[in-house]
């Protein structure tokens, strides 16, 4: 079972995250943040990956720090859970549709961190969240996971369609990704023997 449990302390936030790639799906999530516990119940039980966060920060300044440091903390889990990603299939995308929205997602577990972010809002605010600050969180999952996201959404009015369209294409695309290829289970998926800082 490829898992991994990481904390993340400073003077903004306190998170621990128990996360397994090999889950179910199963989730225990609590940010302190309604919409943000949301999402990340969407991104663990539609990728199948097992995640527990408990998360307390200081969400009487804003959300900001909370949200950008969760990101961080999961993204750092999945580094840890793949390993030397031995065996994975190391790409993964989805269209992800919701009503009158369609998210394209796709990324590369390519030890390259790089966000490519194409999603618009119509509102500044979604119940109390910054929708704005949606960006920081696949950003920050994004450098701390070795990850190469992009993230489209191709046309949408709903910002909560919009939003959950791109954590449900995340978490599609992720399933697939992490998933171990029985054809090449005992190597690593890049012609330079290794997926990491090392092959950049």
């Amino acid at each position: 079972m490829r898992k991994a449990f990481v904390e993340r302390r400073t003077k903004e936030t306190s998170i621990t995250v128990d996360l397994n790639l090999d889950g179910t799906g199963s989730y225990n999530i609590d940010t302190g943040i309604g919409f943000l516990d949301h999402m990340i119940e969407q991104l663990s039980r539609h990728s199948l990956i097992d995640i527990a966060i408990q998360a307390k920060g200081d969400i009487h300044i804003d959300f900001h720090h909370t949200t950008e440091d969760t990101g961080i903390t999961i993204g750092e889990a999945v580094d840890k859970a793949l390993g030397n990603r031995k065996g994975i299939t190391r790409y993964g995308s989805a269209f992800s549709p919701m009503d009158e929205t369609l998210t394209r997602v796709a990324l590369d577990i390519s030890g390259r961190p790089y966000l490519i972010w194409k999603v618009e809002f119509s509102k500044p605010k979604l119940g109390e969240m910054d929708t704005e600050l949606f960006r920081e969180w696949f950003q920050a999952f994004s450098q701390s996971s070795g990850i190469t996201l992009h993230v489209e959404t191709l046309y949408g009015q709903n910002n909560h369609h919009i939003i959950e369209s791109c954590y449900k294409g995340l978490a599609r695309s992720l399933r697939n990704a992490v998933e171990l290829d029985p054809k090449k289970s005992d190597s690593i998926p890049s012609t330079k023997g290794v997926i990491g800082p090392e092959s950049i």
